[in-house]
């Protein structure tokens, strides 16, 4: 992967990852926007009735704040195996909600087809995590030097 794509995907990642983050903060205040309450909000985002509270909804923020750092790091040759792993992850996690996605799509997992979630799981959720997750993927198994490839030194 060139370093021009590298640094871009780990950007675009990384802006993925933190503007989730930051949604998880701001939902934590009790704010509930987009939605008009916090059960039209659960329902739209992840399909079922459950609490956005700052218990639950915190740790997603650091999570996803922390693999936005760990990303940005590792597209620039930072971070060592640390952010490498993390960077895996991510793609792994992504691929792994991009198949639910699909399983919701299909009719596998349950969600009705006039829910708002089932329409935002096609139209955005599960595109995006193939999308990113693919990324990620590509990003995470990039090999790369950070000053460029390396090259074999000729003998004096």
């Amino acid at each position: 992967m060139k370093t021009t794509t590298r640094h871009r995907t780990g950007l675009a990642l990384a802006g993925l990852l933190a503007a989730d983050g930051l949604l998880h903060l701001y939902w934590a205040t009790g704010a509930t926007w987009p939605a008009a309450d916090t059960r039209a909000l659960s329902l739209a985002v992840l399909g079922i009735e459950t609490s956005f509270a700052p218990p639950a909804v915190l740790p997603l923020a650091a999570l996803t704040l922390a693999g936005a750092a760990a990303v940005l790091a590792h597209s620039r040759g930072r971070g060592g195996r640390l952010a490498r792993a993390v960077t895996a992850a991510v793609a792994a996690g992504m691929g792994v909600r991009a198949l639910a996605g699909l399983g919701w799509a299909a009719g596998l997992l349950d969600s009705p087809p006039d829910s708002p979630f089932y329409v935002l799981n096609l139209a955005l959720y599960t595109p995006a995590c193939l999308g990113f997750g693919w990324a990620a993927a590509r990003l995470a198994l990039a090999g790369h030097h950070p000053y460029g490839p390396v090259r074999a030194r000729r003998a004096g």
